[in-house]
């Protein structure tokens, strides 16, 4: 099967759990603490996937300095959409909406915020498929921990997310259109992640692989960390940590 074909079938499997977690958040009432554990696990995952897969792969293709360059300019590249995004309506996409204060809002509440919510959801989406389409440039060896790790995390991202739409008042329609799209937008990110970027050189390549780490990571303590603390304050510190070593046994095995 050619590579570019594997990389949109990856990139569908990982943004598939999107929708899986969707369907759980929105059809079930499952308890605030269970979600912010998950939450709280997959970011645990992620951050050991971007530290040994990405931003290690980075540094042993280009060095130090472009790794390190890289991952900033993903982070403020992350942050600067996060913040426009903010002000319309997605500053607590990935929340439950457990708290008044953090839920969010209907589109009577804040017109145009279905869209940015769309927008937002796309935007923690793009970095992650985008890499496991570039981690097939290696060989695969990069994309079968990265897939595994952001299909771990997705499903606690899509749950929080549309339990959280839900409260907002926006139908099932509405919310699995959303993750539907998403999951469809990450196999067309894992196509482009390995279509265009194979033409480039290695640095350039290492490069971009470590914009996408930095992106991550500012998604990771923007959305799915404050939601997990919210709740599981006493027990996130653990639950993180084993996520995080799920993902590294996955690096080694």
């Amino acid at each position: 099967m050619p590579e570019v074909i594997q990389a949109g079938g990856w990139g569908m499997v990982a943004g598939s759990a999107l929708l899986l977690g969707a369907l759980l958040g929105y059809r079930l009432r499952v308890p605030q603490k269970v979600i912010a554990l998950v939450m709280a696990f997959g970011a645990g995952v992620l951050l050991s996937a971007v530290s040994f897969e990405l931003v290690g792969e980075a540094y042993e293709e280009a060095g130090l300095v472009p790794a390190a360059l890289g991952t900033l300019a993903g982070a403020l590249a992350y942050t600067a959409g996060n913040l426009w995004l903010a002000r319309r309506g997605a500053r607590h996409r990935k929340r439950s909406g457990h708290h008044p204060d953090q839920a969010q809002p209907s589109e009577e509440q804040d017109k145009g915020s279905g869209l940015a919510l769309a927008l937002g959801a796309l935007l923690d989406g793009v970095p992650e498929s985008a890499v496991i389409g570039v981690g097939l440039l290696h060989g695969g060896a990069v994309s079968a921990v990265t897939v595994a790790a952001v299909f771990i995390s997705n499903i606690p991202e899509g749950l929080s997310s549309s339990a959280g739409m839900r409260k907002a008042g926006r139908g099932k329609g509405y919310v699995f259109g959303v993750w539907g799209a998403i999951a469809a937008a990450s196999a067309v990110s894992a196509v482009l992640g390995y279509a265009v970027v194979g033409g480039f050189s290695t640095a350039v390549i290492a490069a971009v692989t470590a914009v996408a780490a930095g992106a991550i990571l500012a998604m990771i303590a923007d959305t799915m960390i404050p939601e997990a603390f919210q709740e599981a304050h006493l027990a996130i510190g653990l639950v993180t940590v084993s996520g995080f070593l799920v993902s590294f046994a996955l690096s080694h095995a």
